[in-house]
């Protein structure tokens, strides 16, 4: 196969992984919404999967296989900071209008938040879900090491992950317009919480 190839296959593979609503995305999704330092949380984001795809992609994968109990630790881990989240949400979403309402001056949502604040939360959502190692650790790095050009295939997987993110973040301001309204601010939160309690779910008794 060629460089070209292998290099698109990791990039739509990356994709894939990483498309489904999840709490990283619902997040990057909110903030775009928001305009709330839309580049530190894509910068946390791919490059946190950029560090992942790397350990992967170098054979760390195996450790996560012979120590099981370091998967256990993370989903825990990731079970009681997703319910958090979806606490924060749903206070948010039944808090007052002011919290939630986009300016109707400049049609972007004032920053309730400083950037460090938002970081950490991404940060949190990213390291703290076992999924999010399964996926890019072991997974991609599994595929990348079947692949003639591995690291091509990973550098791939992660440009697939930088555009994906940019994407949904920078994206997302197209839909300020009809989101205007305390209503739609509340649906949206209440949206996120109930996609962080069905992660929260999932991690707890889907293994």
């Amino acid at each position: 196969m060629t460089v070209v190839s292998v290099l698109l296959i990791g990039f739509l593979t990356g994709i894939g992984l990483i498309v489904a609503i999840g709490p990283q995305n619902a997040l990057v999704l909110r903030q775009g919404v928001r305009r709330e330092h839309v580049a530190v949380v894509v910068a946390v984001c791919a490059v946190s999967d950029i560090i992942l795809i790397g350990v992967g992609t170098a054979g760390i994968g195996v450790v996560f296989e012979t120590a099981p109990w370091i998967v256990q630790v993370m989903r825990w881990g990731g079970v009681a900071y997703l319910l958090w989240f979806a606490f924060t949400s749903l206070r948010s979403a039944f808090g007052p209008a002011t919290s939630m309402q986009l300016s109707t001056a400049g049609g972007a949502a004032p920053p309730v938040r400083s950037a460090w604040a938002v970081a950490g939360a991404t940060a949190a959502l990213t390291w703290l879900n076992p999924h999010v190692y399964l996926d890019t650790v072991v997974m991609l790095g599994t595929v990348a090491n079947q692949q003639a050009l591995p690291w091509v295939f990973a550098v791939g997987a992660m440009l697939g992950s930088l555009v994906w993110f940019a994407a949904l973040g920078y994206g997302a301001h197209l839909l300020a317009p009809v989101l205007r309204s305390p209503r739609a601010w509340r649906a949206i939160d209440a949206g996120i919480a109930v996609v962080m309690l069905l992660v929260a779910a999932k991690l707890a008794f889907a293994f």
